[in-house]
């Protein structure tokens, strides 16, 4: 079998949702460490794998991917019988796929806005913007209202059972949870179980590790 080689960076949450995928399959992999601040992603060879010059890229023999949930999926289905299940291959499949949809089009794009203003831009010396973070920390918060009804129901955001759903969530979260919008999931008890749940898990652990 091929090699599967993850281009990116230990601190993208794009490439870390890869990583938390492969750990959980418990797929080897190599990484092939992307130079942002040299505008590696910007140029060649990289921009042959994703032309649109985002991290992650990913290549398995022949099968080669952009767009982290897109990466996430293949590992998920290529890998089904070993490791974690993060899919199912009948019905549930589709509360999976809705779980999954509701990450990337409700949750994530306010959890993402608040990174880049409470962890990017400090990182890189700019200045937070205050109205913006009081803007999505609002919009995350009709999010979050309405995962803790979810999670009242079932333990996990698809179901009884850990599956990409819920891994999708993992690098935001991670990174929220350094800053003032913890208290967005804090002050929700279902949510904040699910979510010591979730970052607890040994291949989140080695993904965090990478970075150390």
């Amino acid at each position: 079998m091929a090699a599967i080689r993850v281009h990116g960076n230990v601190f993208s949450a794009c490439t870390m949702r890869v990583f938390a995928a492969l750990y959980e399959k418990d797929v080897k992999f190599e990484l092939v460490p992307i130079d942002l601040g040299a505008g590696e992603h910007k140029k060649e060879p990289f921009i042959s794998l994703n032309p649109f010059g985002q991290i992650p890229a990913f290549e398995h023999g022949d099968i080669k991917l952009f767009e982290s949930r897109a990466i996430t999926q293949y590992i998920a289905h290529e890998y089904a019988d070993k490791g974690t299940p993060l899919v199912t291959r009948d019905k549930k499949m589709a509360i999976i796929a809705l779980g999954c949809e509701v990450e990337s089009q409700k949750f994530d794009p306010a959890a993402s806005k608040l990174t880049f203003e409470l962890v990017i831009k400090p990182m890189l010396k700019m200045t937070t913007d205050a109205a913006v973070v009081e803007e999505y920390e609002t919009k995350l918060a009709v999010v979050l209202d309405v995962y803790e009804i979810r999670l009242s129901q079932s333990k996990y955001v698809a179901g009884e059972s850990f599956t990409l759903a819920d891994l999708h969530h993992l690098p935001t979260i991670h990174y929220l949870m350094g800053t003032q919008s913890k208290k967005l999931f804090e002050s929700r008890p279902h949510v904040k179980a699910w979510v010591a749940d979730i970052t607890a898990r040994p291949a989140w652990k080695k993904v965090i590790a990478l970075q150390k």
